[in-house]
């Protein structure tokens, strides 16, 4: 099989989570477990740091990443899910995998694939794995996918996990409660592993202490510190992740990483990783903006900087994914602003329609779209040079405009 034959293959096995939702989720670590075996164990050939938590893993991911690489290691990163290519998902040095490795990995090993029925997350999982392992990193930083306890990430033995925070994101997967949602988060805490914790919320401190007292592991708050860095990577909420990512980094033992490889790490994350779709300039005048929030949690911080942002007039293009609780974070959208709905191209994109009509209810007024594409050209032809357009919602949003 080419590339494309592959993707279109593991794209048709089984449902998978990024395009169809609930129905491609398995609470279960058998299959990926069983690929380890066969694979003869890819997770216990490199070190790692598990990067977990609602909002700001995949930022924090990045930042660790770019920090390492500062200080001349090679450095595999495992992120979900892509924006535009399958291959962003695994790399190494912010080099993405060949297409000709992906290939020659599902070919080699379809057989088994097709009699085990892995999802398309688990073969993704395994991929990476035997990549960083047949590549000899010295490291990789591997985001969790969903959860933490029961996600096919969840079978190695990091030398730091890392939990970012906890917000109400995947409840029908993960619990309608901060404590449930943290206990599953939680899961990635391991034996005489120490942990950091991004943000101390009240309401899940103690899930966080009962769990790594029962692990014997040593819990630290990164909301605790206060450190002199910058980043290149714009938004406020940055501040957060930057906070999470250096005290992972202190956290670390048997890496030598001095005080300018954090600094020049943390200022070259997009360069050295190739990161996108985080508060992500796209043009100026007018000004385009996108970004990949779309939680309450991260919506709240978005639109928060949004408020910062000088313009005359605010046009928002907005698409979710069918499973979102609009009623959650609709209104956490300007009623001041001019929206163009879209639907994501995807399954499990909402209908645009739906959408203006329940959008409507909040006193969100604008026109619909049948593709993300038509929305931003109209938005920018109905825009001047002084406007602003924010273009999110959704991953799959942003994901067809950078």
């Amino acid at each position: 099989m080419n590339y494309q034959e592959t993707l279109d293959w593991m794209f048709a096995q089984l449902p998978m989570y990024q395009r169809q939702g609930k129905t491609a989720f398995k609470k279960d670590l058998t299959n990926i477990l069983a690929f380890s075996k066969a694979l003869n164990h890819p997770e216990k050939k490199f070190k790692s740091i598990h990067v977990g938590g609602t909002n700001g893993k995949g930022s924090t991911s990045h930042m660790l990443a770019s920090i390492l690489q500062e200080a001349g290691y090679k450095v595999g990163l495992y992120t979900s899910p892509h924006l535009k290519n399958f291959t962003e998902r695994i790399r190494i040095n912010g080099k993405e995998i060949s297409k000709r490795k992906v290939s020659s990995f599902i070919t080699k090993h379809k057989n088994f694939l097709e009699t085990q029925k892995l999802s398309f997350f688990e073969m993704t999982v395994g991929l990476a794995f035997d990549f960083f392992a047949n590549e000899k990193v010295d490291i990789a930083i591997i985001e969790v996918g969903l959860g933490g306890r029961l996600d096919s990430t969840n079978i190695i033995t990091p030398e730091v996990s890392v939990i970012t925070n906890i917000g109400y994101d995947h409840m029908q997967f993960l619990g309608e409660t901060l404590p449930e949602i943290a206990f599953e988060k939680a899961g990635i805490i391991k034996e005489n592993t120490p942990v950091v914790i991004g943000e101390q919320q009240e309401e899940v401190v103690h899930v966080f202490k009962n769990k790594a007292t029962a692990c014997h592991a040593t819990i630290t708050f990164a909301s605790d510190f206060n450190y002199d860095y910058k980043t290149d990577l714009l938004g406020d909420y940055q501040k957060s992740n930057l906070k999470t990512a250096i005290t992972a980094i202190h956290q670390l033992k048997g890496f030598t990483i001095a005080e300018n490889h954090i600094k020049e790490g943390l200022l070259k994350v997009a360069k050295n990783t190739k990161l996108k779709g985080r508060w992500q300039i796209l043009q100026e005048r007018p000004k385009i903006i996108c970004d990949t929030a779309h939680n309450k949690e991260g919506l709240q911080i978005v639109m928060s900087q949004l408020k910062k942002e000088s313009f005359q007039n605010l046009q928002i293009v907005l698409g979710v994914v069918n499973d979102k609780k609009l009623e959650d974070v609709l209104p956490l959208f300007p009623k001041a602003a001019t929206y163009y709905f879209c639907k994501p191209n995807i399954p499990r994109g909402l209908c645009q329609k739906e959408l203006q009509q329940k959008a409507l209810s909040f006193g969100l007024k604008g026109s619909e779209f049948d593709s993300v594409n038509k929305a931003l050209k109209t938005a920018i032809k109905n825009s001047s040079v002084k406007d602003c357009i924010f273009v999110g919602g959704s991953t799959f949003v942003v994901a067809e405009v950078i």
